[in-house]
């Protein structure tokens, strides 16, 4: 993470997330660095359905999709990344452990996450194996599968220019 945030620094492009599952690791994974504050705009922790619809999540793509679906967390990367007018907006949405019984789509281990950068969008969907794995465990996966992700659509940016 920490090339990342160099790399976001340097070029002046903001960043924030919308998470669920994995309660605000990323944030703090992308806060853990000097300089920081320079990019990050700011996260929400929206771990129930209506804290992601107070958020600005459109209610009914949770009610058609489910809200551990792609098009969730796509919905979450746009809702944060317009509520703090940043250029990069995450979404991450999933089961970590144990079925979740007020959601009928809930499958451990399937995470989905979104990353809207400008015009460009990265949808990812996990499988992940979490038998033996603690909360903990699962989501410093989540977050390195997004890292990842954010490295990877700076290569190819850095590839355009």
């Amino acid at each position: 993470m920490e090339q990342i945030v160099k790399y976001l620094i340097e070029h002046g492009i903001s960043i924030s997330t919308m998470e669920s599952c994995t309660s605000g690791l990323l944030a703090s994974a992308i806060t853990d660095y000097e300089g920081s504050s320079a990019v990050f705009k700011g996260a929400f922790i929206t771990y129930s359905n209506e804290a992601k619809v107070m958020q600005g999540v459109p209610a009914e793509l949770i009610e058609e999709y489910g809200v551990y679906s792609r098009e969730v967390a796509e919905g979450m990367a746009r809702a944060c990344r317009d509520a703090y007018q940043a250029e990069i907006g995450v979404g991450v949405t999933g089961t970590t452990g144990n079925i979740d019984p007020e959601n009928a789509d809930s499958i451990p281990g399937e995470i989905f996450y979104t990353i809207l950068w400008g015009k460009r969008k990265k949808e990812c969907r996990l499988d992940m194996d979490t038998a033996g794995l603690s909360r903990h465990e699962i989501k410093k996966c989540i977050v390195r599968e997004i890292t990842k992700s954010l490295g990877e659509m700076i290569d190819h940016s850095e590839e355009e220019e």
